[in-house]
């Protein structure tokens, strides 16, 4: 039946007596896979969309088989099905005729086109978070572009929207509508407030949700003003949280062979990261300040001021204080007696006398440079480090070595444009690079045909009427 079913997703044209065969073996073996439309209801046979050789890679992702049809545009709906395409699945992105996703504007920077430096027309943005997808067209606003994406649905195991909520109910392509026609399909919503609440009407924005979610009332200096995190942390966290919701509903549909919404919402995310914050706060009832770069739970952990700047030191308990001071006295010799000092002998003690702690521990560690703390301090399992920028971190040995970049061949540039590659590390199932950020509708008719089984001359059709 595995034997089966490959032939089906990967070989064309496709044998007549094949889909009959699987059909039985499924129900034979209690399988809950469902075959796609094309070859049930129009005869016609089904290839799969033809990709390039993973680069580097000799084996398929752990989620080769999988099909997404992806509905997102900006960033937390895309970063999820990049993740997805990373692991292997085969991903349609659908986008706006003309205008396409919206970081496809998101410029500068552009890439760059060749070794001058001079700007493409891809953003830097858009390339970050789009490869392992395929381009396609679409208006989904008429009937026909409706009908384009029940077509392609019946191919597909999860479909990924991020509009506001009840935008897609308008058109017929919200859950509630697609649920009887493909009831083993996972359904992955992504939205600022999810589908239910007071809420859930709003659009939503990451610098909005920080705000909101209380992220940015715990950010920034003590005297200064509520600060927002450097990166969309929220969108992208968001983007991982449906990546993890659909794994696990797949499993369920793998299973029982029944679909689910997987309801994402970024205010639900925020609060769950609050985490320990959140906890201080449950715990007491008591507003956390903001603490700038400090711990509400450790001291010290923090940012520390050196000679000739500053670096990060991260006690994370009693014994490495102890390793900490066997450091800190080669500088200042009477650090010695914090040992013995109930202010500074346990870790309970330190946080509740930050102030006096943070002082001392500064007075010492302004006497020396960075270097001689890093070295000194890494020698003794203290957890230390620079306070790196970008140029630093992708020029850094170790993200070398774990080959967090990625340089990939497209189209119209004249060299390989490097990206940030996957961070997943799967020992038999590596994570595949099979194709590049795609250029706007570049597979429109490769798509349609090959999986929506439409004709030369259907496409044709729906390009006329302003569809694709």
């Amino acid at each position: 039946a595995i034997w089966l079913r490959w032939r089906i997703r990967h070989l064309s044209p496709v044998p007549e007596t094949l889909p009959r065969m699987l059909v039985a073996l499924g129900r034979r073996c209690g399988a809950a896979w469902k075959l796609p439309a094309p070859l049930l209801g129009r005869g016609t046979s089904l290839r799969r969309i033809s990709s390039p050789p993973p680069q580097g890679q000799g084996r398929a992702g752990p989620l080769d088989g999988i099909r997404v049809l992806d509905l997102t545009r900006v960033l937390a709906g895309p970063s999820c099905t990049q993740i997805l395409g990373d692991m292997g699945a085969e991903v349609i992105k659908l986008e706006r005729l003309e205008a396409g996703d919206d970081t496809r504007n998101f410029a500068p920077p552009f890439l760059p086109k060749n070794d001058q430096g001079d700007p493409s027309e891809i953003s830097a943005y858009f390339a970050g978070i789009n490869r392992n997808k395929v381009s396609v067209t679409l208006n989904y606003t008429k009937p026909e572009g409706q009908e384009v994406v029940r077509r392609l649905l019946s191919t597909c195991d999860v479909l990924v929207e991020n509009f506001k909520v009840g935008t897609l109910d308008k058109y017929g392509l919200g859950y509630a509508s697609l649920q009887s026609d493909y009831p083993k399909l996972v359904y992955c919503s992504i939205s600022g407030f999810g589908q239910t609440g007071p809420y859930s009407k709003r659009p939503g924005y990451d610098a909005l949700i920080q705000a909101m979610g209380g992220i940015m009332s715990l950010t920034g200096a003590p005297d200064g003003e509520p600060m927002k995190v450097g990166i969309s942390v929220i969108d992208l966290v968001a983007g991982m949280h449906g990546v993890m919701g659909i794994l696990a509903a797949l499993r369920h549909a793998s299973l029982t062979g029944v679909g689910q919404h997987v309801d994402i919402s970024m205010l639900d995310v925020t609060t769950a990261l609050l985490a320990n914050q959140g906890m201080n706060y449950l715990a007491t009832r008591e507003v956390p300040e903001r603490l700038g770069n400090h711990h509400p739970n450790i001291v010290p952990y923090q940012v520390m001021p050196a000679a000739d700047g500053h670096f990060i030191l991260s006690v994370g308990n009693d014994p490495t204080f102890e390793r900490f001071i066997a450091v800190a006295r080669e500088a200042a010799p009477d650090a010695e007696k914090l040992l013995h000092d109930t202010r500074f002998s346990t870790a309970v003690a330190r946080v509740m006398n930050r102030k006096v702690v943070t002082d001392r521990c500064n007075e010492i560690t302004r006497t020396r440079p960075i270097a001689w703390w890093l070295e000194r301090l890494e020698k003794q399992s203290v957890g230390c480090c620079r306070i790196m920028n970008l140029e630093e971190v992708f020029n850094d040995p170790h993200v070398l070595e774990r080959q967090m970049l990625l340089d990939v061949e497209m189209p119209t540039l004249e060299k390989k444009a490097t990206v940030i590659a996957s961070p997943f590390k799967f020992g038999e199932t590596p994570v595949t690079y099979r194709r590049p950020p795609p250029m706007l509708g570049q597979h429109t008719e490769e798509v349609l045909q090959g999986l929506g089984g439409f004709t030369e001359a259907e496409v044709a059709d729906l390009r006329s009427k302003g569809v694709v």
